[in-house]
Parts: structure tokens; C-alpha cells; sequence
């Protein structure tokens, strides 16, 4: 069921105590994605938001009735004897000192993508939260998109035969630049599309065909009075000799498809995004069980599968949408901390993301081939 927020407090399935989140930010990320994904898990319950702006403080309050509201990271930490694991949904620049102070505080820690501005941060994290026996995920939420996930269990079956090329696009149409640290040209805040959008189409060509070995980018600052990437076009070449060519724009006056796969024997053609961020900027919540339909898709915006005409012409086969699913990464992140499932994104497959992240920005200024 999709239904407006509740403020009922979670139950957990299991009988035990939810595990009690404290969440660093409240912008975007913290208010839109995180705040609302715990919520709605039965495992979990959102016991401490942090931040220092008055008027999120009390949207906090109102969307979440219960909830702690402090003013910064380190009054967050100081609860850390009543909290079971930590959100960074910051900025940034702030991922990694955030998450270390987490950890050291003996904290379990979810940080938003991209984990850092590195990727020899990143595994740093990483060795630091083995080392303390601690759970250390990266929000890569759109692994849980209804197209992704369909194309997972197309090529899962072997409905294309053997992938030769995936295209995919993050586009958006946005020629006035909002400002803000997402599109600052200070290398500290690691803003610009590339480290932003590019982080979810990295991360999904990682997943599905496994490590990439060159790297070719372009990277453009089109719009005027911008300070940041935000025209990026990435082409990489896997181990396994798939080739993915990978656009994230805030330019494109026309959107192209989301996904283009083509295989030896077939291709599939979706457009257009997954419907659950709109649900969720729109208010929306994932009820109990989803009900069927959470992050479901209508017939009209199904991928195609099919070869020899454009689906637009009406070529090949509708592909029914799985339906996209959000909260399964908090329910997977409960299942680690009781250790009876892994870790959804460890810090080693974000680092994995950033070595490419780190390659495509050597591409882009150079203008070379980047062999990793």
C-alpha cells in the first residue's frame, strides 16, 4: 500500500527491540531517502536526527513524532550508548570523518554514496570498520530499481544471449544550475554529476557485468554560470569484454532510454525513471508488507525485449517491470547487524565504483584511455 507517512512506530518482525538509528543530516538524502526507508522497516526505528537548521529540525519533528532532534554530529555521539547503528547523509565532503568518528564511537554505519572522494579513503573506512568488527554499507539504492532489477533477471535467464554492449542514462533536463554544494567547483566538496549520478550507473555496470579494466570519459560544464560536471559520458570496457556506455546529464533537452542492453540474441529498451523517488519527494511511504504495490510501474512504461526494430515502432515483446523495492536495503542492513545476512553494499564494492569514478576524472582532463 502507498500511503501518506504514519507516525506509528515500528514493530519488529522479530519479536526483539528495532535497532535504533541515529541520522546524521536532514536535506535531501536524510529527509527524502533515509528518514522515511527506516521508518517504514519493522527492524528499525529513527530515534536521533542531526541538524542545525531550525526549520528541518521541525519538519523532522513533524514527519518523525518521537524523534530526537539534536544540532550536531557530536551530540549525536554522544547517544551513541543508546543507538545500534548511525546514517551519514551529509554532505560529502563530511562522509568519511563522519563515519570514522561513527565507528570509533563502536557504531555500525550506513553512509550515503559516493562513501568518499577517493577510493583509497574508501578501503581505508573499510579496514578501519573490520578492524573494530563493525558493519560499514554504502546506500546504493538504485540496485533496488524496478528496471535494474529486471534487467538482473533477463540476463539471469539468458534472454539476450551474451551482452555485447549496455547503455545507460541518468538524464535530466535542468539548464539553470541550483547552486549549492552538489554543483560546486571546489574539489573539497566532490559535487559535479560524475561523483553524483555517476556513482548509481558505475555501481549498477559493476554489478551486472563484473570489473572494468579501461576507462574513457567525457566531462563537460555546459551550463552557464555552473561550476561543476554536468554533461559526463563514461565508455568502459569489463574483464568479461562488455562494453558499457554510461551518460549522466542535468542537460539533455531530450531524455534517451534508461537502459539499452544488446546481446547476441536480443536487446531491451526501457525509458524513464524508477517511480519510487517521485512516491517518495511526493510524501509518499512503502505501507506494511508493500501490498503489490510499492514501486510498481504501469504497462505503459514497461522495457522491450525483442531484435531487428525499435520498440518505439512498435518492435518486440513487453517485459513486465519488477517492481522497485527501497526498503529492501535497510531490511538487509537489520539482517546483517543480526548476522543473519550480508552486508547489502560493503565498503570494497564502493571503492571498486570510486576507482573507476577517480580513472574517468584522469580520462576526462587528460584526454586519455585510463587502463586500471
Amino acid at each position: 500500500m502507498i500511503s501518506p507517512a504514519s507516525p506509528a512506530s515500528p514493530v519488529s518482525a522479530s519479536g526483539a527491540p528495532p535497532l535504533r538509528v541515529g541520522l546524521v543530516g536532514y536535506g535531501l538524502a536524510g529527509s527524502v531517502f533515509h528518514a522515511p526507508l527506516i521508518a517504514a522497516s519493522p527492524e528499525l526505528v529513527l530515534d536521533t536526527v542531526t541538524t542545525g537548521n531550525p526549520e528541518r529540525a521541525d519538519r523532522a519533528r513533524a514527519e518523525h513524532p518521537g524523534v530526537h532532534v539534536v544540532d550536531s554530529p557530536d551530540a549525536l555521539l554522544d547517544r551513541a550508548g543508546r543507538l545500534d547503528l548511525v546514517v551519514v547523509a551529509s554532505p560529502n565532503k563530511s562522509h568519511v570523518p563522519l563515519a570514522t568518528a561513527a565507528l570509533d564511537a563502536g557504531l555500525p554505519v550506513v553512509v550515503d554514496k559516493p562513501l568518499a572522494a577517493t577510493a583509497a579513503e574508501a578501503r581505508a573506512l573499510g579496514d578501519l570498520a573490520d578492524r573494530r568488527g563493525l558493519l560499514l554499507s554504502v546506500f546504493q539504492n538504485r540496485r533496488w530499481d524496478g528496471d535494474f532489477l529486471t534487467l538482473r533477471a533477463l540476463l539471469a535467464d539468458g534472454a539476450l544471449g551474451e551482452v555485447q554492449r549496455f547503455e545507460s542514462r541518468f538524464e535530466r533536463w535542468r539548464p539553470q544550475p541550483k547552486g549549492g554544494w552538489r554543483e560546486s567547483g571546489d574539489p573539497a566538496e566532490v559535487g559535479g554529476l560524475l561523483y553524483d549520478l555517476g556513482s548509481h550507473v558505475v555501481d549498477q555496470a559493476l554489478v551486472l557485468f563484473g570489473p572494468i579494466v579501461r576507462v574513457y570519459a567525457e566531462s563537460d560544464v555546459r551550463r552557464p554560470g555552473a561550476e561543476a560536471d554536468d554533461d559526463t559520458f563514461l565508455a568502459l570496457t569489463h574483464a568479461g569484454g562488455v562494453r558499457s556506455h554510461l551518460w549522466v546529464s542535468a542537460t539533455a533537452a531530450q531524455l534517451g532510454p534508461r537502459f539499452r542492453v544488446l546481446g547476441q540474441e536480443s536487446g531491451f529498451v526501457t525509458y524513464g525513471l524508477d517511480p519510487q523517488e517521485a512516491a517518495l519527494r511526493e510524501g509518499l511511504r512503502p505501507g506494511p508488507g508493500h501490498d503489490g504495490t510499492w514501486g510498481v510501474e504501469p504497462e505503459s512504461r514497461w522495457g522491450r525485449i525483442g531484435s531487428g526494430e525499435s520498440p518505439l515502432t512498435g518492435g518486440g515483446t513487453a517485459v513486465r517491470t519488477l517492481p522497485g523495492d527501497y526498503p529492501a536495503f535497510y531490511a538487509a542492513v537489520a539482517a546483517a547487524l543480526h548476522g543473519t545476512g550480508p552486508n547489502p553494499v560493503p565498503a570494497s564494492e564502493a571503492a571498486a565504483a570510486l576507482d573507476v569514478l577517480e580513472a574517468a576524472r584522469k580520462s576526462a582532463r587528460e584526454g586519455v584511455t585510463v587502463t586500471l
